[in-house]
C-alpha cells in the first residue's frame, strides 16, 4: 500500500512486521475495539518505532456527529445544555449523540469502547470527566474535547466553558445582605465540581466583605437536587437560631427548601427568604416566583458546540477557559427580614 501524506512507513509494511493483516493495522490506527490487546500493543509499538504519523484532526473524514456526555440526565439543567448544543449542531448539519456515564468507571469505559468503533467530530463533557488513561486514549484517537463545568482536575489541554459562578454567588449574597439579612444559610453543590467551590467562595466573600462572620452551622452539603435542598432546609430551619434567608446553590435545591419551609408552617418570603442559582425555566412559575442567579446554560452549550466543531476542523481557540456572565434575576422569593 502506498504511503499517503508523506508518511515514513506504509500500513502494509507495518502489517508485515507485526505478522497481521493490513485491515488489522487499519483498525488499530482508527481506534477500533475489535483487536486483541496483545496485537494492538505490538502494532502500536511498531507504528511508534517507525514514525508512522496518524492523520491529524483537520484531515479526518467528517462523521457528522458530536458526542455530549453527562454524568446523569435527570435534570432540567441538562436539558438546557442539550438544547444549546443541538441548536449549533443542527445549523452545522451535525447530529448529537447524548450519553450518561453515571459516575461509574465501567460506564465510561463502555462509552469509550463505543467511540472506538465509530467516528465523532468531538466530545463535550458536562460536569463529568474521564480518568487519565481514558483522556490519553481520546488524544491518541485525535478526538477533540471540550469541558463544561469540569469535575475534579480537568485535562490541561481541553478548553473549558463555564459561568461566572463566584461573581454570581457574591451578587446573590450581597442582595440578601442589602435586604437586611445577617443570618444567611447556604446549601452547597457537589464539592468535586469547580462551579460548586466557586459558589461557596462567593458566598463567603460577600459575608466577609460585609463584616459578617461565616458561621459553618449555616452551611449545608448538597448535590444540586431537590432532596438535598429539602434536607438542608430542614436542618437549617431546625437550628436554635435559624437563618432568615437561605441561598441554595441550584434552583432545584431552592425548590426543595420551599418544601422544607412549607412543612414547618412558614412562608416564603414572609418568614424565610430563598434565592437559587441557574434560572431554570420552571422557577418563574414557582410560588412565589424564585429570585435566582441566571447562568446562561443554553448559551454555554452553544459555545461548547462551536468550540468543539472548530477544533475538529483543526482551528485554534483563543482562550483555554471561557466564562459567560451570570445575572441576578429578582422575583418574589426574597424580602427584608421581620424585625
Amino acid at each position: 500500500m502506498a504511503a499517503n501524506d508523506n508518511r515514513t512507513v506504509t500500513i502494509a509494511a507495518i502489517a508485515r512486521l507485526a505478522g497481521v493483516s493490513v485491515p488489522t493495522v487499519s483498525r488499530v490506527i482508527n481506534g477500533r475495539s475489535d483487536v486483541a490487546p496483545q496485537t494492538r500493543q505490538r502494532v502500536e509499538e511498531l507504528l511508534t518505532r517507525h514514525g508512522y504519523r496518524r492523520r491529524p484532526p483537520s484531515m479526518r473524514a467528517s462523521s457528522g456527529l458530536v458526542d455530549l456526555v453527562f454524568n446523569d440526565l435527570d435534570s432540567p439543567w441538562a436539558v438546557e445544555i442539550i438544547r444549546g448544543v443541538e441548536d449549533v449542531a443542527h445549523a452545522a448539519g451535525v447530529g448529537t449523540v447524548v450519553s450518561a456515564i453515571h459516575r461509574r468507571t465501567s460506564s465510561a469505559k463502555q462509552w469509550l469502547d463505543n467511540i472506538r468503533t465509530r467516528s465523532t467530530e468531538g466530545v463535550i463533557f458536562v460536569t463529568s470527566t474521564l480518568e487519565a488513561p481514558q483522556q490519553a486514549e481520546l488524544r491518541r484517537l485525535n478526538i477533540p474535547v471540550v469541558i463544561v463545568d469540569p469535575a475534579g482536575v480537568p485535562a490541561q489541554d481541553a478548553p473549558m466553558i463555564g459561568a461566572t459562578n463566584w461573581a454570581g454567588s457574591l451578587r446573590a449574597t450581597e442582595y440578601l445582605i442589602g435586604l437586611g439579612h445577617r443570618r444567611i444559610g447556604f446549601i452547597a453543590g457537589p464539592p468535586q465540581l469547580m462551579c460548586s467551590r466557586a459558589r461557596m467562595d462567593g458566598y463567603r466573600a460577600a459575608l466577609e466583605t460585609a463584616g459578617i462572620p461565616v458561621d459553618d452551622r449555616l452551611i449545608q452539603a448538597g448535590n444540586f437536587y431537590h432532596e438535598a435542598g429539602f434536607s438542608g432546609g430542614v436542618r437549617l430551619l431546625g437550628l436554635v437560631d435559624p437563618p432568615t434567608a437561605i441561598f441554595a446553590s441550584s434552583d432545584q435545591m431552592a425548590l426543595g427548601v420551599y418544601e422544607a419551609v412549607r412543612q414547618r408552617g412558614l412562608r416564603v418570603p414572609d418568614d424565610v427568604s430563598v434565592v437559587g442559582f441557574d434560572d431554570l425555566p420552571e422557577v418563574r412559575w414557582s410560588s412565589p416566583p424564585l429570585t435566582t442567579v441566571r447562568q446562561p446554560l443554553a448559551e454555554m452549550g452553544m459555545l461548547a458546540a462551536r468550540t468543539v466543531l472548530r477544533l475538529a476542523k483543526g482551528e485554534k481557540v483563543e482562550s483555554p477557559r471561557i466564562e459567560l456572565a451570570t445575572e441576578l434575576v429578582v422575583r418574589d422569593s426574597a424580602a427584608a427580614p421581620r424585625s
